[in-house]
């Protein structure tokens, strides 16, 4: 079947070239150079099988021998020209190739080995142009379809270009030397700088043990719907962009922008969520102190997605030209199963969401951002009797992948929400749980969730607060700034 597939995309490739008057990128004489090199020397045949795939040759009759060669090192037997060949009879493939004369030849015409490198280079090169010819002409066929939905086909179109490319980019190995060195020089700075690593979050005992959300590093942040993931996204989306004056990017699948920037604008003002939606007229003194207090927020460097079913290829490109052209610092996803998956996993719910959750990943990785990514919780949180009700891992919702890939991930707990507390004075008591670190300890932290301002506090700080109110005094200035 994948013979089959492969034969039609050359075939495609081929008339593609009549049509506009080209041949399809190639270069057999360095694919007859690897071919020949690796013949006669097994050191060639490690380093092509760990570069090259089949398809990085054109000719068929080099497919041909390149996947038997395959064949022998998977059986751990030597390559030369007779387990080639013997390869190839087994195969039936031996007269397709032109016989053992040919081997013969390609062994003949090997030029200096200290050029091989450079010949597996420009097959890949050639393979990748040739991968993006076929997408081109897919898509282009596609374009053509009134048939094909518009959405679906901005999908299909990145996602065939960046398949095109990864498939034939590799990384490199590094020697433990050169790593060592590097983290060595991170060592070294971070002993000459007292401030977090990382992007801040704004709260002091979450930055204590994250030393902020560190670069490539994916944030699972979950909790069951209305608990406060989207008010707890935006106040670390705020701390950083408003306090820190990092650059941050919101993609909100759920929300629409104006939607989050009232949000935004009850938290930082104190004003009433009534009265910044007008159900409840603003008195001339709340004018004078929205408009004071939404100066710094104005100005925040924070930009906000409100792209609905947000495909997967086109939030990795709006990303990348966020972080390239923006400098953004953070990215914030609000939520993972809102998202939209390959288009060819739609139907299969939970392979989707893993492959979501892998590129989130991926995503983060490649740009060296932190991303933190929404997640719902599965009933079974509350439907669970017995215990704290706390969330546990495998509450996250429709795919264990999710757990597998985060690097950290935090529930959001309130007791009074699951039906464990009656007493009013629980009411606000929040808890935000670090269930998972790699890079560090797991804990709770107790915080409070200020409901009608959208803002969450550390439990110390509320505790401060209301100390201050009790004994009549001012609540300070620190509060209104930070918060």
């Amino acid at each position: 079947m994948a013979e089959k597939k492969q034969s039609r995309s050359k075939a495609n490739l081929d008339n593609l070239g009549l049509e506009i008057g080209n041949k399809p990128p190639q270069a057999l004489e360095a694919e007859e150079a690897v071919l020949g090199a690796m013949l006669l020397e097994p050191s060639i045949v490690d380093q092509s099988m760990a570069e090259l795939t089949r398809d990085c040759f054109y000719d068929k009759k080099n497919q041909m021998i390149f996947e038997a060669m395959g064949k022998l090192v998977n059986e751990h037997t030597s390559v030369d020209i007779i387990t080639v060949s013997e390869k190839l009879k087994a195969l039936g493939n031996l007269e397709a190739v032109g016989g053992y004369v040919v081997l013969a030849g390609y062994s003949e015409r090997v030029g200096s080995a200290a050029h091989i490198e450079y010949y597996i280079k420009i097959l890949k090169q050639k393979a990748i142009q040739r991968d993006l010819i076929t997408a081109s002409y897919a898509i282009l066929k596609d374009a053509f379809d009134d048939s094909v939905d518009v959405d679906d086909l901005v999908d299909m179109a990145q996602s065939k270009v960046y398949d095109a490319v990864q498939n034939n980019v590799r990384k490199d190995v590094e020697e433990i030397g050169s790593v060592i060195n590097e983290v060595m020089s991170d060592i070294q700075a971070r002993q000459n700088s007292s401030g977090l690593s990382g992007v801040p979050s704004g709260f002091h005992t979450l930055d204590h043990i994250t030393q902020g959300w560190q670069p490539s590093d994916l944030i699972i942040l979950a909790a069951r719907p209305s608990v406060g993931k989207t008010a707890f996204a935006l106040n670390i989306a705020r701390n950083a962009a408003v306090d820190h004056h990092m650059p941050v990017a919101f993609f909100s699948l759920e929300m629409s922008s104006s939607q989050l920037a009232k949000r935004l604008v009850v938290s930082e003002t104190g004003l009433s969520a009534d009265k910044i939606k007008g159900a409840i007229k603003l008195e001339d003194y709340e004018w004078e102190q929205l408009e004071y207090k939404i100066k710094d927020l104005s100005k925040a460097p924070l930009y906000i997605d409100d792209t609905p079913g947000l495909p997967l290829m086109e939030f990795r490109t709006k990303a990348k030209n966020l972080v390239k052209n923006k400098g953004v610092r953070l990215i914030v996803v609000d939520y993972l199963q809102l998202m939209q998956g390959p288009a060819e996993l739609r139907g299969l719910r939970e392979q989707e969401v893993a492959a979501i959750s892998r590129t989130l990943k991926a995503t983060a990785k490649e740009l060296d951002v932190p991303i933190i990514a929404l997640s719902q919780l599965s009933r079974q949180t509350v439907q669970r009797t017995g215990g704290t009700g706390k969330p546990m891992l495998s509450d996250l919702r429709e795919s264990g992948s999710i757990e597998q890939d985060a690097d950290m991930v935090l529930f959001i707990h309130r007791p009074d929400f699951v039906g464990l507390s009656d007493n009013p004075e629980d009411k606000e008591k929040t808890q935000v749980i670090i269930a998972k670190h790699r890079n560090g300890e797991t804990r709770d932290i107790d915080m409070v969730f200020k409901s009608e301002r959208v803002k969450f506090i550390e439990m110390d700080e509320a505790l401060d607060m209301q100390a201050q109110m009790m004994s009549g005094a001012p609540v300070g200035s620190a509060m209104n700034e930070d918060f």
